[in-house]
């Protein structure tokens, strides 16, 4: 799987999250559970400061098997007390660019991404969402890297 190497600057997230693993029988549950509460119970309408339409999927807070799932939006500014703020920061990142169904196409990538032998940071790894056409989405999958 192909991917890019880029520099990004620290970027702050603001959404709804979560404690998993990915030995977790409810993972996807627990993920996909983020996003409805994301998209239909009006969180992201609420979001301010919004930089962009892009909604973002951050890993953060690794700690041995287990990971924070945040499901926001990147943001200039955090003034939403009532939800969670997450920093991604700023640093080198392994970008991978896929098309395809938004959820079947993160999880064959992602499958593929655990395979390779990528020098990562583990200090928060993200998907961005381009486009929402949930059929033929353009996303972008970023690994922080040491």
């Amino acid at each position: 799987m192909n991917y890019e190497t880029v520099t990004l600057a620290e970027k702050i997230v603001v959404g709804v999250s979560a404690i998993t693993e990915n030995n977790d029988p409810n993972m996807g549950k627990i993920i996909g559970g983020l996003w409805e509460k994301l998209y239909y119970e009006g969180i992201n309408d609420s979001i301010k400061n919004k930089v962009n339409k892009y909604a973002i999927g951050l890993y953060s807070d690794y700690a041995a098997d287990t990971y924070c799932v945040t499901a926001g939006s990147q943001v200039s500014r955090a003034e939403n007390p009532e939800l969670t703020v997450k920093t991604i920061p700023a640093g080198t990142y392994a970008k991978f660019s896929i098309h395809g169904h938004m959820v079947h196409a993160v999880n064959e990538a992602w499958g593929e991404i655990w395979k390779m032998d990528l020098d990562r940071s583990f200090t928060g790894d993200f998907e961005e969402y381009l486009t929402g056409d949930v059929e033929n989405c353009d996303i972008d999958i970023y690994i922080a890297l040491k």
